[in-house]
Formats: C-alpha cells, structure tokens, sequence
C-alpha cells in the first residue's frame, strides 16, 4: 500500500471532524476534574471511554485508588514484519485539572472570537479530544504502522502519584511517544523540559504568650524565614535551578510565640545530576536550626523528570515537523520551564516531544484559551507524523 493513501484519507477524515472535536471538548471541559476530585476525573473517563466505544476501540481501566482511574485505549495494528513494528506508539494526556469544584458551572465552556474558554479546555481536555479522534482515524482507516496505545491518566497536576507507575511501564514497552500538552501560543512543540521536586518542610517551635512569656517561646516562624532565605539563595538561574517557597502556614495567634510553621517548595531544574546536589542541599538546610529549639522535617510531595533530547527524541520531532508543514504548520522546538508526565517517558527511554495538542494558553488560569482553528490541523500533524515513523527508522 503506498504510505501516502492512508496518510492522505486519516487527514481528510479529520477535516471533517471539527464540529464533533468542539461538542466532545464541550462536554469534557463542563465536568469538573480537579486531580482530587476523582468522581469528576473518572466522569471525564467515562465520557472519553464513550467515545472510544462507539469507535470500536478497546479500553482497558487501571484503577485508582484515591486519584482518578488510568484508561488505556489500545488499537492493536496489521501483522508487520521487522524493526520497531510491535512496539507501541502511544499518545498520552491527563484528565484532571487545577480547578476546585464548581468551577465548570461559574464558567462554562464557550467559543468566543475563535478561541474556546473554560476550565481545562487547553492543559488538556482539547489534547484528550485530539488523541480519541486520531485512535479513532486509524481505526477506520486501518493504517497504523505499530499498535497504538492512548494514555487518559488521572493525577498529573499533582506531580502522577499514581499514574507515573503506568506511564513508566507504558514507556518502556514504546517506539514513540506523543504527549497532548497544549501547543505553545507560538504554535511550537516542547522538545526539552525542566524536572522538578516539590516538597514541604515542618518546623516545630514551641508556644509562648508574646507579652508576658516572650522568652519562653521558640518561633517556628521565624526559623522558617531564615530557611526560606537559605533555600531562595540556591537559585541557579544560568545553570536552569530555580527554588521557590511558594505556600507558608504556620502560628496559633499573633499573640502567641509560633509554635509551628510550614513551607512548600519547588525545586526546578535541568540536568539529572542538579537534581540529587540541590535536595541534598535543601535537606542540610533542614537540619539546621538557625533558632535553638527548633525541629524541622522535609517531605517530598511529589515530582517530575525532565525531558532532554536524544538522538531518536529529535529524529521524531524532525518527523513531526514534515508532517506539521503538509498539514500547513510551521512548527519549532522549545524549551519549558513547566513539568509534565512526558519526563516519565523519556527517562525511561522512549523518544518523546511534548506540547503537540491543540494551541492554547493561560493555562491554570480564568483567562485560559484554545485556538479552535488549531483542533484539525494539529491532529493531522499527529497522525501524519505516526505514518511516517518508518521512514524515520522509528
């Protein structure tokens, strides 16, 4: 079969597809799915196994346990011979956001001037939409060059606490990886990403009336302010490290000595190697009391790894980038500071790009938007791209 048939009927297939894109997206980005709210990010699931039911697509439930369920729709392709043929290509995407519960109702989504506005409608329900209608494309067209696998995970925003496992077996087992994040507002992809750690130091001081007793308290607080300083003074920007205490609690009353105090923090950084020095350092920082008295622990909430490019990482953007430009996108590389689960993938090995969902931006904000223009011509991009992959030797 000549390579550019099926390429050619997927792409004008999908370009029929925006308004059925648009009313999935709606129906999607009107259920609120923060990570902790696993009922909606499960709804979210549901509708999306939905989809795939109807498509004819198998859809296999990994469940969690606090956090929304992983589904995992696999589309098992033709018998071929040699090379990376049975390893899976996998489109990735989460479901959760970072909104609270009634957030979908106070600002439902709406289309206005050509962009889509809602909770979630870009970092990435509009990349969940994009994934089903391409496993849906390859269904009916039958011109899938691997099986394909489309990862829907459920916890992402909080740094995959239970999705990473999945992602980390799903990437050992791919030849490729796509992850839906939205594209950047320049139109570019993401080809290399910062890791980060976020964690949480406690202090404990000890309480004291601040008129009458002063001298019997040990502020937690203020030994959470000298940490806060020493931990700030670690930032690296030229080498990519950045710290950032971005929550402080702590105190019983003002006018009580703070008997504890506490502080979250946000490692970012480039390298594997940064990652190891730095927590080491911040650890140090935590065992020593500035204020005598004082007891401090640190956690670690959870954490993404970065994304740096490969010999085969950047073999399949360069094919990603023929094919956005016969689908009419000129596309470029960029770096984020930003984490996401495609760090997951590439550290195991798996060539990975980020960032090839529909455009959007002010993600994590009221202001968010999708570029609805974007829906079709990137998923072509995709599915061009998935059907090159032998040519790329991958």
């Amino acid at each position: 079969m000549n390579l550019a048939s099926p390429e050619t009927a997927i792409s004008d297939w999908l370009a029929t597809q925006k308004q059925a894109m648009l009313d999935l997206l709606e129906r999607l980005v009107n259920i609120d799915s923060g990570s902790y709210d696993k009922e909606g990010v499960d709804a979210v699931g549901a509708q999306i196994k939905a989809f795939f039911d109807a498509h004819g697509i198998a859809v296999e439930t990994i469940p969690g346990a606090t956090k929304g369920d992983v589904l995992r729709a696999v589309l098992a392709a033709p018998d071929q011979a040699g090379g990376n043929a049975g390893r899976n290509i996998v489109l990735m995407g989460h479901r959760d956001t970072v909104f609270p519960k009634g957030e979908a109702e106070r600002r439902p989504f709406r289309i206005e001037n050509g962009r889509a506005y809602g909770p979630g409608v870009a970092d990435m329900k509009a990349g969940l939409v994009m994934n089903a209608f391409v496993l849906a494309a390859f269904r009916k067209f039958g011109a899938a060059p691997g099986p394909m696998v489309g990862l829907f995970t459920g916890d992402e925003e909080i740094g995959s606490p239970e999705g990473r496992a999945v992602i980390e077996a799903e990437g050992r087992m791919a030849r490729a990886v796509f992850n839906a994040e939205p594209g950047r507002p320049s139109g570019n992809v993401v080809t290399a990403r910062k890791g980060g750690v976020f964690m949480v130091m406690a202090i404990e001081g000890k309480a004291a009336h601040s008129g009458g007793n002063f001298e019997a308290g040990i502020s937690a607080i203020e030994e959470l302010a000298r940490k806060i300083i020493a931990i700030h003074a670690l930032t690296d920007l030229k080498a990519g490290v950045t710290l950032n205490v971005g929550l402080v609690r702590g105190g019983q009353s003002v006018n009580t000595v703070a008997p504890f105090a506490e502080g979250e923090i946000d490692l970012r950084y480039v390298e594997p190697a940064q990652r190891d020095d730095i927590v080491a350092k911040i650890e140090a920082i935590v065992r020593t009391a500035n204020v005598p008295g004082t007891r401090a622990t640190l956690a670690i909430k959870g954490e993404f790894l970065p994304v740096n490019p490969t010999a085969a990482s950047n073999a399949l953007f360069e094919t990603y980038v023929g094919a956005a430009a016969d689908a009419g996108l000129k596309v470029a590389g960029e770096f984020s500071g930003g984490c996401a689960d495609s760090g997951f993938t590439a550290a195991v090995g798996a060539p990975t790009i980020c960032g090839v969902g529909p455009v959007g931006g002010k993600a994590h904000s009221p202001e968010e938007y999708l570029e609805i223009d974007s829906m079709v011509p990137r998923a072509q991009a995709l599915a061009r791209a998935i059907c090159r992959l032998p040519q790329a030797g991958l």
